[in-house]
């Protein structure tokens, strides 16, 4: 086992000790899952990843060819820019930089932060991490674990809902925030 897969469920172990929860903690029962191992074997998720690299390879065909364009242009304007009138070069020239444009926009729509890949790969892969996320939880559940780790992220998976102190964390904020004092005084 990697260190990676280690430190989560260390750290975890530290924690648990510095609250004192010495012999509650003997009773925790703390698993793993290799959420890479589980994406890179479980058919559904392989299909959805052929099927967004299908797209990509397609789109990565027309970037190249729109690419091989510009440089064509380009080589053109270089062998012809001593016979050109300097209307037909400034042309030339504005075509090369249109070209040059479309082709960053054509990679921002595709690959930029919210571009057709990252929608597609969410779309492709929602209902498989979604049908994972349920394996895991029903993993939890039957065999009584009380938490479960990604060794990749070293998140929590699973996690039995009497461990989950967020309430009480906003309670305690509400307490400690000057907006919090106003609304309990305001009842």
């Amino acid at each position: 086992m990697s260190k990676k897969r280690i430190l989560p469920l260390v750290g975890f172990a530290v924690v648990l000790g510095i609250l004192g929860w010495g012999t509650a903690a003997a009773q925790i029962k703390i698993g793993y899952v290799d959420s890479q191992k589980i994406l890179s074997t479980f058919p559904p998720a392989l299909d959805a990843q052929k099927k967004l690299e299908a797209e990509s390879n397609k789109w990565g065909q027309e970037l190249q060819k729109m690419q091989e364009d510009l440089k064509t242009l380009q080589n053109q304007l270089d062998q012809q820019s001593l016979l050109l009138s300097e209307a037909k070069k400034k042309e030339k020239a504005q075509q090369l930089q249109d070209l040059a444009i479309k082709i960053q926009q054509y990679q921002n729509e595709k690959w930029g932060n919210n571009g057709e890949f990252f929608k597609r790969r969410s779309e492709l892969l929602q209902p498989v991490l979604d049908q994972i996320n349920n394996a895991i939880n029903k993993v939890g559940d039957e065999e009584g674990y009380d938490f479960i780790f990604d060794s990749v992220a070293g998140n929590i998976l699973f996690a039995k809902n009497k461990y989950d102190l967020t309430d009480k964390v906003l309670q305690e904020l509400e307490k400690a925030s000057p907006a919090g004092t106003s609304k309990t005084t305001g009842k």
